[in-house]
């Protein structure tokens, strides 16, 4: 009997051992989350208000890993941090934005500096008018094309900023200039693909053609392009074809005089370009509105020679 209650003693120990092993796990646990360590076999244990039945068996690896792991079952949960200093901190207080250009001129001003204005546009190919002094629609649009050109807001009104970089771009205007009897258009800058055999060389900058034969300029004409919808494309082409009687066959208009070089596009006097100037636009053509300069240039244009578009 005394031996049957050794070994029931010895199995209720190991039981309890047991018992204790299963509640804690083996998984990982998060550093600092508070739960005691078991007490050893035989060593009293602590009064407890949790349950009588064991915890569920601890967490996977994989659930271990996350951001915020479950707090074991009878641990006491950390109180949440204090907010550091920096996360308290008010954001910065952004910098007031950049006062406006100051505008200079606009609709409906008047005075020796608009008529300068108009001249000064007249040399870039941006105002066809003879300069009156008066600041009105056709100012206005001028002013507005020559701003989104150049990347500026397009507001039609000369500010400090369109005024210095059309101060930069043109010279002082002459008195036949101020008076529209004459325009001096600065000399045209030649893209390098220019230099060499028989070139079309055409300057979106500048807005002209120019007829370039082993780097000499033959004759420069006055040319304007697409719209922003149909632009009038960039790079290295080649003559493929000429029509002097030529019509489209997608806007049935004239195309007088036409060299294609690329797809659609071509070369071509344009009756609209010479009766409204810069007013208008291409379906992606470079327009000529000097039509004895441009049918001079379809005589001397053969198949193959080369044309540049460029800025």
């Amino acid at each position: 009997m005394r031996r049957n209650h050794r070994t029931t003693l010895i199995a209720q120990t190991l039981t309890a051992t047991a018992v204790i092993a299963a509640a804690v796990g083996c998984g990982p646990q998060s550093a600092g989350a508070g739960a005691k360590a078991p007490a050893a076999p035989g060593a009293p244990s602590a009064p407890s208000t949790a349950p009588s039945t064991p915890a569920p068996p601890a967490a996977s690896a994989s659930a271990a890993t996350d951001d915020k792991p479950a707090t074991p079952a009878g641990a006491v949960a950390e109180p949440a941090a204090e907010p550091t200093a920096k996360a308290a901190a008010k954001p910065a207080a952004k910098a007031d934005p950049e006062p406006a250009p100051k505008v200079l001129m606009a609709n409906g001003s008047k005075g020796a500096q608009v008529k300068e204005l108009q001249a000064r546009l007249a040399q870039i190919g941006w105002f066809d008018d003879t300069p009156t002094g008066t600041y009105g629609a056709a100012t206005t649009a001028a002013v507005k094309g020559f701003q989104g050109k150049r990347g500026l807001p397009a507001t039609g009104s000369t500010d400090s900023v369109t005024w210095a970089k059309l101060l930069g771009m043109t010279t002082e205007p002459t008195a036949g200039e101020l008076a529209g009897r004459a325009v001096n258009k600065p000399a045209v800058k030649l893209d390098p693909r220019c230099l060499t055999g028989h070139a079309i060389c055409i300057s979106k900058t500048s807005r002209t053609l120019s007829w370039v034969v082993d780097g000499t300029v033959r004759s420069t004409m006055d040319v304007r392009f697409g719209s922003q919808y149909t632009p009038t494309r960039e790079g290295v082409f080649k003559v493929f074809e000429k029509s002097r009687d030529h019509v489209s066959t997608i806007y049935h208009t004239a195309m007088p005089y036409a060299m294609f070089f690329s797809g659609g596009q071509a070369v071509h006097y344009s009756s609209d370009f010479a009766a409204r100037g810069y007013n208008g636009a291409s379906h992606g053509c470079v327009n000529v509105r000097d039509k004895a300069k441009v049918a001079a240039l379809f005589d001397q244009v053969n198949i193959g020679d080369k044309v540049v578009v460029y800025w």
